[in-house]
């Protein structure tokens, strides 16, 4: 017998907050690998991993909140902790190896088309193993067709990710790429759910065990949710990761260059990145006219 699905048992409220929460993840992080490239070598490391579980996080999210609009008519669904955790687990690791294979060897095709491709096949792993999670009356079977498309979305939506994590450095830039990203993840999750059907055991009844939707995955949101706060806090408080340079902008050299009368900023690397002196006299105003070695 087969079982009556629906996927949005609450309207457009959990596609909606879904789509959200991934844009929100995508931002943060796209802000945070950013930064990541900004900055010494000391400090990349913190900043591409607060950026991949961000990303992770948002996805994660994205995923559970749109299963809390998933019920089968004729059985109560719960879900099984221990897959639960490992589902969130998946889609950090998967987007941290991605996000530090960029963030370290660039935005080159080789680097883009592998980490893009373990990454989508990741973030795909953890939207099925999120599925394998649920626990009901009966057994999920999936068209593989649409399952394959959903795989794919996920591979070209991770690989664009990825490239725009090193390319994209405006802010408004980012905020459009993490927009974009919302839609291709939400977009892979109801893809895939669009290949599942329910197929009953029996008499409509009970799953033996896990826990329900609203008593496991609510109280699992708390803290993905927190964390993507905290990570927010993090981007407000630091101006270089809401609006970009400002008035300073890179060169083709990597070099910053001052906007028409802007003061010439305050060295903000480390001591091992300070600027080589040139062996050209100091002719500012009030300059000694030494060389400087």
């Amino acid at each position: 017998m087969q079982g009556t699905v629906d996927g949005f048992s609450y309207g457009t409220v959990t596609p909606l907050t879904a789509y959200v929460m991934a844009c929100l993840g995508a931002a943060l992080g796209l802000r945070c690998i950013t930064r990541s490239l900004r900055n010494d070598q000391s400090w990349r490391p913190g900043w591409l991993a607060l950026g991949a579980a961000s990303i992770g996080c948002g996805i994660w999210t994205m995923h559970f909140i749109a299963m809390i609009g998933f019920q089968v008519e004729e059985s109560r669904i719960r879900y099984d902790v221990g897959l639960t955790i490992l589902s969130l687990a998946v889609a950090i690791a998967v987007v941290g190896v991605g996000v530090f294979a960029v963030g370290y060897r660039g935005a080159n095709t080789a680097t883009l088309l592998i980490a893009g491709t373990f990454t989508g096949l990741g973030v795909a792993a953890m939207h099925y193993i999120g599925m394998a999670a649920i626990r009901l009356n009966g057994d999920l079977r999936y068209e593989i067709r649409t399952v394959a498309l959903s795989v794919l979305i996920a591979v070209v939506a991770a690989t664009a990710a990825l490239w725009a994590a090193v390319a994209i450095r405006g802010f408004l830039t980012s905020l459009a790429a993490s927009l974009v990203m919302g839609v291709a993840v939400t977009g892979m999750h109801y893809t895939g759910m669009a290949a599942v059907s329910v197929h009953l055991h029996g008499a409509a009844g009970a799953p033996d065990s896990g826990d329900s939707a609203h008593s496991l995955l609510l109280p699992m949101l708390i803290g993905p949710v927190l964390f993507l706060a905290l990570a927010g806090v993090v981007v407000m408080f630091d101006p270089m990761l809401v609006l970009g340079d400002g008035d300073w902008n890179r060169t083709a050299s990597g070099r910053r260059t001052p906007a028409p009368g802007a003061e010439p900023p305050a060295w903000s690397g480390s001591a091992f990145e300070a600027p080589r002196r040139t062996g050209r006299r100091a002719y500012e105003p009030g300059g000694t006219g030494r060389r400087d070695g």
